[in-house]
């Protein structure tokens, strides 16, 4: 395969994803019959367009440094920072149906206690964002092999 890195990670989305699709173009880029894996890049709307470019594998360290910070990545809304006050009586799983040990075990409540206080919560928190961006690939890897990866991705 190839690997697309070199990128400092803080350039602009409309910097960004023109530098994929070149590496990702058809006409010009990088082989279509091996592997394309983009180094560095883990935020969702990331894995989302540059999968629809073209790219195949992402390694990032997004998901466990932000789990550090006591922040969840989700569907809706993207993130939860479950340090913040309005989840210390939040009963609910940090993500409704997420099969992960900190949805199926924990509340965000309990995981707003331990978040950045015990090693666990770090812990916890990296499992779950890791199921997350796990879960959004396969979901991707469907909705590609169904033919309707188009309507996935705007509807993300």
């Amino acid at each position: 395969g190839y690997a697309i890195g070199g990128l400092s990670g803080g350039e602009k989305k409309a910097d960004f994803w023109p530098v994929v699709k070149q590496c990702t173009d058809e006409d010009g880029g990088l082989p279509v019959n091996k592997p394309r894996y983009l180094m560095g890049v883990g935020y969702a709307l990331d894995l989302v367009v540059c999968v629809a470019l073209g790219v195949d594998m992402f390694d990032c360290v997004y998901p466990s440094r932000t789990a550090r910070f006591g922040t969840a990545l989700v569907r809706k809304g993207g993130t939860l920072r479950i340090t913040q006050a309005k989840f210390a009586r939040d009963f609910e799983p940090l993500e409704a149906g997420c099969p992960c040990l900190a949805c199926t075990r924990y509340t965000r409540a309990y995981l707003h206690v331990i978040a950045t206080r015990e090693a666990v919560g770090s812990s916890l928190l990296t499992m779950h964002n890791i199921t997350y961006q796990l879960r959004l690939m396969r979901e991707m890897r469907r909705e590609i092999l169904a033919g309707t990866f188009p309507e996935f991705v705007k509807k993300f």
